[in-house]
């Protein structure tokens, strides 16, 4: 079911009939989210949860973040993944963004944030782990919501994952996405990384 599922998601026609660019291959045909899509508004109500520890959690009586104070007024790279800890997650969709945060910063982005299906406690020792949290900023969507609402939710369960998101990432500014790639399986890194959005700033 599942290879039926790959192969049918990689066919030519079905890429034709959707006028799919290489970049961002699957952006148009199994998301929400393209170019011009207003990210708040695809996602209402929707907040995120800062990375944090336990006691920080509990410090701030456990506070979640809505998608304006993190998106307006701001030129914002997001990038999300299907979850901490795992292969191509930490050894080359993380630190790709973290290489590059000088090169970003010359092009006037205020954040560069990484989102994935996971409680802000697990995301926040994750990140601390990779020596990530100090250049970006790291958001758990922790009952998948947001990924949801954008229509970039995966069931992972054959990798004992289950409810997950696909591997993605995106430029926006005040809102408004400029720029959006998806990766044709979770487990690719061809157009996600920090190189092919830093081109499309």
């Amino acid at each position: 079911m599942a290879m039926s599922i790959l192969k049918l998601r990689n066919s030519p026609a079905l890429r034709s009939a959707a006028n799919i660019s290489p970049i961002g291959v699957l952006s148009r045909a199994f998301s929400k989210l393209s170019e011009g899509t207003d990210i708040t508004s695809a996602a209402p109500g929707v907040s995120l949860q800062k990375a944090r520890s336990w006691d920080e959690g509990v410090s701030s009586k456990f506070s979640t973040t809505p998608l304006t104070d993190i998106f307006k007024g701001k030129k914002v790279v997001i990038f999300g993944l299907p979850g901490a800890y795992t292969g191509v997650c930490s050894q080359q969709h993380v630190p790709s963004y973290k290489s590059h945060m000088d090169k970003f910063k010359a092009k006037g982005i205020d954040s560069v944030i990484c989102v994935s299906v996971n409680d802000p406690y697990t995301i926040n020792g994750w990140a601390e782990k990779i020596g990530a949290k100090d250049a970006i900023e790291f958001y758990g969507d922790f009952d998948g919501k947001f990924h949801k609402s954008l229509g970039l939710d995966k069931d992972l369960s054959a990798a004992l994952l289950g409810p997950r998101s696909e591997r993605w990432s995106a430029y926006v500014e005040d809102g408004k996405v400029k720029a959006v790639n998806v990766e044709e399986a979770p487990s690719d890194f061809k157009v996600t990384g920090a190189e092919v959005i830093l081109g499309q700033i």
